[in-house]
């Protein structure tokens, strides 16, 4: 009996230790939890800033007003068209220059303008926008403390509408330093530093709403979008990532539209500062390739996988990308160590290397990647003219040989493929979508570099059959057109 009690004791004592035990490791795993919400929660609380005031207070210093003049010459609506074409208005008397003496046909005038900019060195070298001083007879930088210094034009680049100035300090000034737009997120926090509508060093926030946008400013259009409020007077000031480093230059705005700025990409800019700084004016480079983007048309044709690259539409004899190898209908891949997406990429990259440089080139060609070293030349450009010969028909696409003008038009070998110069109106050309002007290069995979073989080719074709055209379109590029004989 005595000993079921001390049993049935030990037990108690056992079972009231494990419900303690127990409830110890349930209350350890709730706090826990607890605090892993809580810490998440924390995490999540730290990605919204709790203030940008040290980022505004850190770098306000070495954010400028500019502010220009311009000697107009005459008046009327050539004072009007050149007030209204590239400057930022937001200089109060603006609108009163232009309604006195808009009207007159004669005499000389001030056009005055404003925009931001801000230092990169503490020897006064100071970035801005093209459109900001060009052409300006004056030019005049406020810092934040009051102080005011004539500025120099050291060099600009319109193509990219960025401008370096520099001014004379007696003691080293603050500056930014430049970060990487290459790292920067979309959705991560901006700051914008600027002027807008003349109201100096304001300050707006937003984020990064995307990046590589073209809005048609120009051939290196690669610009970053932000909804931080960016107006007239903006222009030229610093995007800040939030360690207060410059990741773009604010440019641009949509006419009529709101919470839309654009800013160029600082590894953009670095390259043509640099030129600026040493030489007062940019170099770009030249592959002498023609390309364009690498469509899924074209990537199935040559059973491609990835619809990345650009396309190599032709190589020009004599330039860079000849002396090292490269053909057409290869696919630019990687340049200079930098994934080539689109022909865009490539157009930004090669422009950005500088003349004499050698660089790495890799390609797919039938399959395989190919690496060439290509030595960069000057960029040029080249103009040509349409013309057309004799004609043919087949399916409703009447067909030339081509000329040495449209060759050059085209950017295209001399002699070289058939140029549609009419599509007949409900035809199977025309249902296909083959268009004039177009220029037939290849049938079904055969290249054709006169009418006599394009005639060949298709006649190769038995009624019902398939026939596909590899064709190269005026300011689109290469496309396949599939129709049936």
């Amino acid at each position: 009996m005595n000993a079921v009690k001390k049993f049935r004791k030990e037990t108690s004592v056992r079972t009231i230790a494990l419900v303690f035990s127990a409830a110890a490791i349930f209350g350890f795993l709730i706090c826990f939890g607890v605090v892993a919400e809580a810490g998440t929660k924390a995490d999540a609380v730290r990605m919204i800033p709790e203030s940008f005031s040290s980022i505004a207070e850190n770098n306000i210093p070495a954010v400028i007003n500019v502010r220009t003049v311009k000697n107009i010459k005459g008046g009327g609506r050539v004072f009007q068209h050149f007030s209204g074409r590239h400057f930022d208005r937001g200089i109060p008397g603006d609108d009163f220059f232009e309604r006195f003496f808009g009207g007159r046909p004669n005499g000389d005038f001030k056009q005055r303008s404003l925009g931001s900019g801000f230092i990169i060195d503490k020897e006064g070298y100071a970035v801005t926008n093209n459109h900001v001083i060009e052409d300006a007879d004056k030019i005049r930088v406020i810092l934040k403390d009051g102080k005011e210094f004539d500025a120099e034009i050291i060099g600009s680049d319109p193509s990219t509408d960025i401008a370096l100035i520099k001014i004379k300090p007696e003691i080293d000034l603050p500056f930014l330093k430049l970060g990487s737009s290459d790292d920067l997120k979309v959705g991560e926090w901006v700051v914008a530093i600027g002027s807008p509508f003349g109201l100096a060093h304001t300050v707006t926030a937003g984020i990064v709403s995307a990046k590589g946008r073209v809005i048609g400013s120009g051939p290196y259009d690669d610009f970053i979008q932000t909804d931080a409020s960016i107006n007239p007077g903006n222009s030229g000031g610093p995007l800040l990532n939030m360690q207060g480093m410059v990741v773009g230059i604010n440019t641009a705005i949509v006419a009529g539209g709101q919470g839309i700025g654009f800013a160029i990409p600082v590894d953009l800019a670095k390259g043509i500062i640099n030129q600026l700084k040493k030489h007062g004016s940019v170099t770009r480079g030249w592959l002498g390739v023609g390309i364009q983007n690498l469509t899924e048309e074209i990537a199935n044709y040559y059973g491609i996988k990835e619809v990345k690259g650009a396309f190599v539409t032709e190589v020009f004899p004599g330039d860079p990308a000849d002396i090292a190898g490269i053909m057409p209908k290869d696919i630019i891949v990687e340049a200079n160590g930098k994934t080539v997406e689109s022909g865009r990429d490539l157009t930004g990259l090669i422009a950005n290397i500088g003349v004499g440089d050698e660089v790495a080139i890799k390609v797919i060609r039938n399959g395989e990647e190919k690496t060439f070293k290509v030595k960069i030349a000057k960029r040029k450009d080249d103009v040509a003219v349409l013309g057309k010969n004799e004609q043919n028909e087949y399916l409703g696409i009447h067909v030339s040989n081509v000329t040495s003008e449209t060759a050059r038009s085209l950017d295209i070998q001399a002699e070289r493929g058939v140029l549609v110069i009419d599509v007949d109106p409900d035809s199977k050309g025309e249902k296909a979508g083959v268009m004039g002007g177009d220029i037939i290069m290849e049938v079904n995979r055969t290249p054709v570099n006169d009418i006599k073989e394009y005639d060949r080719e298709i006649q190769k074709v038995k009624s019902g059959e398939t026939i596909q055209l590899f064709i190269k379109r005026a300011e689109s590029g290469f496309r396949v057109v599939k129709l049936v004989k």
